[in-house]
């Protein structure tokens, strides 16, 4: 009889461990993704940053691009770094001194009849050019995690204190070893992407897709808040639309 406790108790830690595993690597928000009739497809990243940034912003281009169904190319930007406002079928990737609003990094994703639509990437200069974050380590981090948000990925992990998963898509207090995707992103980008659509929506597709909903400089017009991180934080906020949905992910500076 203490065998069969020890073996089903054994059976149960198994069990639980299995099932953690598998939640950790379920990081997608929505299963939301762009539409393409094959893959891989190509994602374009309008290059709106400047000198300092442009490293970081091919690094996480290449990085992504080791994914089987996906190829993320650096294409000259269509907006102004100031106000970054969204081109649709592509992602525009800015910075500037947005403020000291509290955010670090933000990714504005719109999704339209039930696709990934168009996206932006900013970064917060404000805090960048501090002490604390003018670091190539965490400039490719925050650049990284954002991008990624674009593709339909979610956070791995939300704890800023606890063990590094060696991902950009993990929450840090110290990015030094989380500056690219790992395996468990590319396999989730697989998961994400394994069926095709009879449509695209990445360029050259056009839409109407509201682009003037949202203002990174006033919190009260990303919509709810629908998640929080384990320090409180709001991580993830959504605004209704009359085209769709805009998520907002955020990344805040301490």
């Amino acid at each position: 009889m203490l065998r069969l406790k020890i073996l089903f108790i054994t059976i149960l830690v198994i069990g639980a461990s299995f099932f953690a595993l598998e939640a950790s690597a379920n990081h997608t928000w929505f299963n939301y993704h762009w539409a393409r009739t094959s893959n891989p497809f190509t994602i374009q990243l309008g290059d709106n940053v400047g000198s300092a940034w442009d490293s970081h912003l091919l690094s996480a281009s290449a990085g992504w691009s080791f994914s089987s169904v996906l190829d993320a190319i650096v294409v000259s930007g269509r907006t102004n770094s100031r106000n970054c406002k969204p081109i649709s079928g592509r992602v525009e990737v800015c910075n500037n001194r947005y403020g000291n609003n509290g955010w670090l990094g933000i990714a504005s994703v719109w999704v339209g009849g039930g696709h990934i639509v168009q996206g932006t990437v900013k970064m917060n200069d404000t805090y960048f050019n501090t002490a604390r974050y003018n670091t190539p380590e965490w400039r490719q981090f925050v650049m990284c995690q954002e991008i990624g948000h674009t593709f339909g990925l979610d956070h791995q992990d939300e704890d800023h204190s606890n063990t590094n998963l060696n991902t950009c898509m993990d929450y840090t207090n110290n990015p030094f070893s989380n500056q690219t995707p790992n395996q468990h992103d590319y396999e989730m980008l697989e998961t994400i992407y394994a069926h095709l659509d009879s449509i695209g929506t990445v360029a050259p597709y056009t839409a109407s897709a509201s682009s003037n909903e949202i203002d990174h400089d006033n919190r009260s017009t990303w919509g709810q808040s629908i998640r929080t991180s384990k320090d409180g934080k709001a991580s993830l906020y959504v605004k209704e639309t009359k085209d769709g949905s805009v998520f907002t992910f955020v990344i805040w500076a301490e």
